[in-house]
């Protein structure tokens, strides 16, 4: 299957990068902070979606915004302790890519985003962080923007997602979705394509597109 686009649009924790270590050490932190009992926790879906839904399924409406402040502090905090790491086929893929063609598009803050990725050696052109919408993942408003941000037809845009949330908010945006296996299991992905990790894609890009295609 070969895929062709204008641009490619990426989610980052699970996808370029991966802060499972450190996402899982600062929320259980956080949650202890706020008296959140381990089985409430549980209950709730971390992965892919915004920190501002995360606070307010668990927590009184008038302590999220304190709330959401720990998480940040806590998150960018944890950024040097080795808790974030390039997942492979990340830095080849990208470094195939003009500036132009890509973006990252993200349900953690900017201020966040942005210390992950420097962590790594990413500097994007265009980011497209949680605060830069008012709808996150699965609306489709993030892909929306990072497609106008572009200047790129949503239907020539490929999205690249680890979580079932993302995958959702690429289909509704119009777009092609490839789904990574790198934080559920294939058979949780719903998408026009499923890979192992970034890995398995090889980049070719001419003048006016870029072609996508699994590795053989």
């Amino acid at each position: 299957m070969k895929i062709h686009a204008e641009a490619l649009l990426f989610d980052n924790d699970g996808t370029l990068v991966s802060s499972l270590e450190s996402v899982h050490r600062c929320w259980t932190r956080w949650a202890e902070e706020f008296g959140i009992t381990p089985e409430a926790f549980a209950r709730v879906e971390l992965h892919g979606r915004p920190a501002v839904e995360i606070a307010a399924d668990l927590l009184p409406a008038d302590v999220v915004p304190q709330a959401l402040a720990r998480i940040e502090q806590l998150e960018v905090e944890d950024v040097p302790n080795g808790g974030v790491h390039l997942l492979p086929g990340t830095r080849d893929l990208l470094d195939s890519l003009p500036a132009h063609r890509w973006a990252v598009v993200t349900s953690a803050t900017r201020r966040l985003a942005e210390a992950r990725l420097e962590a790594v050696g990413i500097l994007p052109k265009t980011l497209i962080a949680a605060g830069d919408v008012t709808r996150g993942k699965p609306d489709p408003e993030p892909y929306l923007l990072a497609a106008r941000e572009l200047g790129v037809d949503p239907a020539r845009c490929v999205v690249f997602e680890d979580a079932p949330a993302g995958l959702r908010a690429g289909r509704a945006a119009g777009m092609t979705t490839v789904a990574l296996t790198t934080t559920h299991a294939s058979h949780e992905l719903d998408a026009d394509l499923v890979v192992e990790d970034l890995s398995a894609l090889s980049a070719l890009v001419t003048s006016g597109a870029v072609e996508i295609a699994p590795r053989r």
